[in-house]
This record gives C-alpha cells, sequence and structure tokens, in this order.
C-alpha cells in the first residue's frame, strides 16, 4: 500500500487549509447537507424519482447511482484520497481521473452523494435500464433510497467483484451482481479458453523445449500440461 500513497502524494497535491477556513467549510457543507434532506426541491425531481437507478454510458464501461431527490446521487466509486488525507473538504471534492486510476490499484473507494451534474459528467443520463434485463423485481423507490443513503462512506473496491453496479443492483433489487463482469469475464474466456489458443501453447512450449536442450519426459509432461487444460476447458 505504501507505493499508492506515495503515488497518491505525487500525482495529488493535498494543499494546507487555514484551521478556521477549514472548520467554516465543514458547517457550511453540514447546512446545506441538512437542507438538502429536508426536502429541497430540484429540477431534476421532475425527470427522476427518488430511488430511480441512474445509468450514465463511458467509453470502456457504464457507471451507475442511485437518485435520492434535490439533484443529489449516490455511487461507488474509487477514491485513493480517504487513505492519503482526512480532510473531509477536499475528499468531498469532484474525483479526478487520478484519484480514480490510484483508487482502483489500491482497491478502496466511497459510496459518495455528488450532484446529478458531477454524477454524470457531460454524458447522457439513462433512467431504470436494469429493470426490463434483471430478473427480481425493483424495490420500492424510498426503500432503494435508504439503502443507498446507509451504506455511504468508505467501501472496499474492486474492479471485478464488488464495483458501482453491484452497488446499485443491491440497493434497487437485493442481489449483489454485475452485467458488465460477467461480459468481461465470459469475453475473457472465450479469448484465452479456445482451441487456438491450446495449439498454440502446445506449439510454444515444444519451441521452448527444444531451444532448451529440455526435451526429458518429465519436462514434455509438464509442457503438454497447460494447452491440455486450455483444451479441455475450451
Amino acid at each position: 500500500m505504501f507505493p499508492l500513497q506515495l503515488l497518491a502524494l505525487l500525482f495529488i497535491t493535498v494543499p494546507r487549509h487555514d484551521p478556521d477556513e477549514k472548520k467554516r467549510r465543514k458547517e457550511k457543507e453540514e447546512e446545506a447537507d441538512g437542507q438538502r434532506g429536508q426536502g429541497t426541491e430540484s429540477k431534476y425531481d421532475l425527470i427522476f424519482r427518488r430511488g430511480d437507478l441512474l445509468e450514465v454510458p463511458r467509453t470502456l464501461f457504464t457507471h451507475f447511482g442511485i437518485y435520492l431527490g434535490g439533484g443529489r446521487v449516490a455511487h461507488f466509486i474509487p477514491d485513493i484520497m480517504p487513505i492519503v488525507s482526512s480532510d473531509q473538504c477536499r475528499i468531498k471534492e469532484m474525483v479526478t481521473n487520478s484519484r480514480l486510476l490510484l483508487g482502483v490499484l489500491a482497491k478502496c473507494g466511497s459510496v459518495r452523494v455528488d450532484s446529478v451534474e458531477d454524477f454524470a459528467y457531460g454524458s447522457q443520463i439513462l433512467i431504470n435500464t436494469m429493470d426490463k434485463v434483471c430478473s427480481r423485481p425493483a424495490l420500492q423507490g424510498e426503500e432503494v433510497a435508504r439503502r443507498a443513503e446507509k451504506l455511504r462512506g468508505d467501501v472496499s473496491y474492486s474492479l471485478l467483484w464488488y464495483n458501482c453496479e453491484h452497488f446499485v443492483m443491491y440497493c434497487r433489487y437485493g442481489t449483489v451482481m454485475s452485467f458488465q463482469t460477467f461480459q468481461f469475464c465470459k469475453t475473457l474466456r472465450k479469448l484465452l479458453l479456445s482451441r487456438n489458443v491450446a495449439k498454440a501453447t502446445a506449439l510454444l512450449g515444444a519451441c521452448l523445449l527444444l531451444y532448451l536442450r529440455a526435451v526429458t519426459t518429465c519436462a514434455a509432461l509438464l509442457a503438454a500440461l497447460l494447452p491440455f487444460l486450455v483444451w479441455m476447458a475450451s
């Protein structure tokens, strides 16, 4: 973990704050959160309902969140900042690409509440598309939002086994799964566990044995084991 913290310090500058200024900022943010929690209306309340599952297509993946009302979205995102800083004002700032990438490597993240604009980051927002593909019925909107709010805070992040899609699937449907992860593993299996890969592995192993002049019974068996396993799994 230490090398990742060192990288974070190199790529993410943590400025010094005046103690009184930090205290005032914290009080203002707490006051703003309290006002939003009391039902402050937003233009997005005319588009989304509390508990809606919001989906934002990215270049290589899709990001998910739960609408809480008042223009706020709860979403799970990797973030290195909670490890390298205890300044809550700094942590609550919008997550940059450097923070996100280092968070993925460190496998740390947080369920945070951001504005709809920060969540979408300029992309189109899709609403409740998972309702058409998930076999489980969606929970009531208020229950979905309460689940998302209850999970708010630092959580261990895994790109394959617990990401933003796992989070919203649990909140809305009560099951922890990810269609993106399933599709990725399925594609990877097709690429790696194929007959062509088994043949190429066998050929590479034979060439390596001949090059090293280590053609013995034991070496030949070991060289044939991997392509055999790939062939049987294909």
